[in-house]
């Protein structure tokens, strides 16, 4: 199968590419292992934030796609950091997962150009010194001008749960590992990354009454250039943990992977594990925590401020010593998930590898 570029990964980075070559009027394969994981919001229900909003706004300004979904889905939209100037302000929307889902899948099934194979790349063909294509699981050769890498949290990704390690790239899916040994015949420097998720509760569990409500802006702003409103349909809530928690947590750092060395990769800056925030503001009482729905329809609410990886037992423990959830019920707990990942050094200003062609 000839195409004139071929994206492996169907996360938030390889929609867009995919879309992107798209819209230059190539052709275009999506390589992914299901059609129905493609706009899977995997960590947490939301859009932008500080930082990140920026990085959407862009995205929108080059005609991407997610700025626009997350309009689409948005359930609640919030300006961070209003009180201080532009620079530091970050857009935030929460969104309905399905709803998100739904927006970018139907971005992709209909854009032209674009075909989605529902498989996974374990080889990459190398013809004179520069890629030529890829070979999958399912014994397909594709070849194409350009490869693009997107993958995500899957290369070598492992699972952490307590003392518990297991291959994958997040609940539910498979770690990508034949690619990631293949891509070690090239000798690209890597490093590995951590990133973590919080549990998700019951939202009948949860004694809202307890909790503080927290409402979206009057006037919210929507991300997209090309949305002309956008509206808040929901009241998050906010609790914080306490001393309790903190104990609970403490106790209990010798079985975190955090801390043992069972985890070596970099953690996130911005977004810290709850055991790490204990661990390194021991002044602090408590640390906010907001609670989002998944979705509209739905009965699962996400902790926002609560990402770990302690075992289930702790998580369970912690989660009932806090105001409002003393009675809440775990759908999935949190977990955090260790990857390969290419330090950007190694690249051209246009993303292509030096290494590589």
């Amino acid at each position: 199968f000839d195409f004139d570029v071929i994206v492996v990964g169907g996360g938030h980075a390889g929609t867009e590419a995919a879309l992107a070559a798209a819209r230059m009027g190539v052709k275009v394969a999506l390589v992914t292992h299901r059609f129905d994981r493609i706009g899977e919001m995997s960590c947490n229900p939301a859009i932008g934030g500080l930082g990140k909003g920026h990085l959407v706004r862009e995205i929108d300004a080059m005609d991407g796609i997610m700025g626009r979904a997350a309009d689409q889905s948005g359930i609640q939209f919030r300006l961070l950091n209003r009180r201080k100037g532009p620079a530091v302000q970050g857009p935030r929307a929460q969104c309905d997962r399905a709803l998100y889902r739904t927006a970018i899948q139907k971005e992709v099934k209909s854009t032209q150009g674009l075909t989605v194979l529902e498989d996974e790349v374990c080889d990459l063909v190398e013809a004179g010194g520069r890629i030529t294509g890829v070979k999958t699981k399912a014994s397909l050769t594709l070849r194409a001008n350009a490869t693009i890498l997107t993958t995500g949290t899957f290369l070598r990704g492992l699972i952490h749960i307590g003392d518990v390690s297991r291959s994958g790239g997040r609940v539910g899916d498979p770690a990508s590992e034949k690619l990631a040994a293949r891509i070690d015949d090239f000798g690209l420097p890597l490093g590995r990354l951590k990133t973590g998720t919080p549990p998700r509760l019951v939202t009948e569990t949860i004694d809202f009454t307890r909790c503080r409500e927290d409402d979206g802006d009057i006037d919210p702003r929507p991300f997209s250039e090309r949305t002309d409103r956008v509206s808040n349909a929901i009241t998050c809530f906010t609790t914080r943990t306490n001393e309790r928690t903190h104990a609970i947590l403490e106790a209990a750092f010798e079985r975190s992977p955090m801390f043992t060395g069972q985890i070596e990769g970099t953690g996130p800056r911005y977004c810290p594990s709850v055991e790490d925030k204990v661990a390194r503001f021991r002044e602090r009482t408590g640390h906010s925590l907001f609670l989002e729905p998944e979705t509209t329809e739905g009965s699962t609410t996400y902790v926002n401020g609560f990402s770990t990886s302690m075992p289930r037992a702790v998580q369970e423990a912690a989660i009932r010593s806090i105001t409002g959830l003393e009675k809440a019920e775990i759908s999935q707990f949190g977990y955090a998930v260790e990857y390969d990942y290419f330090p950007p050094h190694q690249l051209h200003p246009s993303l292509m590898s030096r290494r590589v062609k």
